[in-house]
C-alpha cells in the first residue's frame, strides 16, 4: 500500500488550483456564463431566475449545482471502495476519472452547454472532495473564499504572535489563490484560441497531477 502520497504537497495543490481556475474561466467564458466551481454564484443566479419565473435559465444553473454535489458523492464512494488499493491511491483514480469527464466535455458542442457545464461541475465536485489539505492545512483547490479567509486570519495571527507557522500558512493560502488566478488567466487565452476544446488543457493538468502523485513528496514534509 502507498503509505506516502504527494496528495498533501504544495506543488500538487498548485497544479490543481490552476486547473480549478481554468475550469471556472472556461465554463463562464465559453459555456453560457455558468461557474464550474463557484456554486455560490450559480445558486445566486438560480434564485434570481426562479424569482423571475425564468425556468430555462434557472435550470442552466440548477444542474451544475446538482452535478457538483454528485461529484462529491462519487469521490467519497471511490475513497470508501478503493482506499486499500496496493498500486494506485484512491485520489489517483479520482483524478483520472475527473480527466476522463473533462475529455468528454471537449467534444460537446455549444448547443449542449447545459450538459457540458454539468459534467465540468461534476469533475469539480470530485476534485474539491478528493483534495482538501496541503501540509495538513485545509485548503480548497477549486475556489478562493475559504483560502482568502485562511490567508487573512493567519496573517493576523502572525502579527499578534510572531509565530512563523502562521505566516507560512498564510503564504500557502495566498500561493494557492495566485495559482487559481493564473489558471483563470490561462483559461481566458485558451478559450479565445481553442473555444470548447480549451478544456483539454485541464485534462493535461490532471494527468500531470496523477503522475506527480507517484512521487514520494510527503516524507520530506514530515522531516520539516
Amino acid at each position: 500500500m502507498l503509505n506516502h502520497q504527494m496528495s498533501d504537497s504544495f506543488r500538487l495543490g498548485a497544479v490543481l488550483a490552476a486547473s480549478g481556475g481554468f475550469m471556472d474561466a472556461y465554463s463562464y467564458l465559453c459555456r453560457d456564463e455558468v461557474f464550474a466551481n463557484a456554486q455560490t454564484g450559480n445558486m445566486l443566479l438560480l434564485g434570481i431566475h426562479i424569482s423571475e419565473k425564468n425556468w430555462p435559465l434557472a435550470m442552466r444553473y440548477f444542474f451544475p449545482v446538482f452535478a457538483f454535489t454528485i461529484g462529491i458523492v462519487l469521490a467519497d464512494m471511490v475513497r470508501y471502495l478503493l482506499h486499500d488499493r496496493d498500486r494506485l491511491h484512491w485520489r489517483q483514480l479520482a483524478v483520472v476519472f475527473e480527466a476522463m469527464v473533462l475529455l468528454i466535455v471537449c467534444f460537446i458542442p455549444q448547443k449542449w452547454n447545459l450538459l457540458a457545464n454539468s459534467l465540468t461541475s461534476l469533475a469539480c465536485g470530485i476534485q474539491v472532495e478528493s483534495f482538501r489539505k496541503i501540509h495538513g492545512t485545509g485548503v480548497a483547490t477549486t475556489m478562493c473564499i475559504g483560502n482568502l479567509r485562511g490567508a487573512t486570519q493567519n496573517l493576523l495571527e502572525y502579527a499578534e504572535t510572531h509565530d512563523k507557522r502562521f505566516i507560512r500558512r498564510s503564504i500557502l493560502y495566498f500561493g494557492i489563490i495566485f495559482c487559481f488566478v493564473c489558471g483563470a488567466i490561462i483559461g481566458n487565452f485558451c478559450v479565445g484560441w481553442f473555444a470548447e476544446k480549451a478544456i483539454a488543457v485541464c485534462v493535461f493538468l490532471l494527468l500531470l497531477s496523477f503522475l506527480m502523485m507517484f512521487v514520494d513528496g510527503e516524507k520530506d514534509v514530515r522531516k520539516k
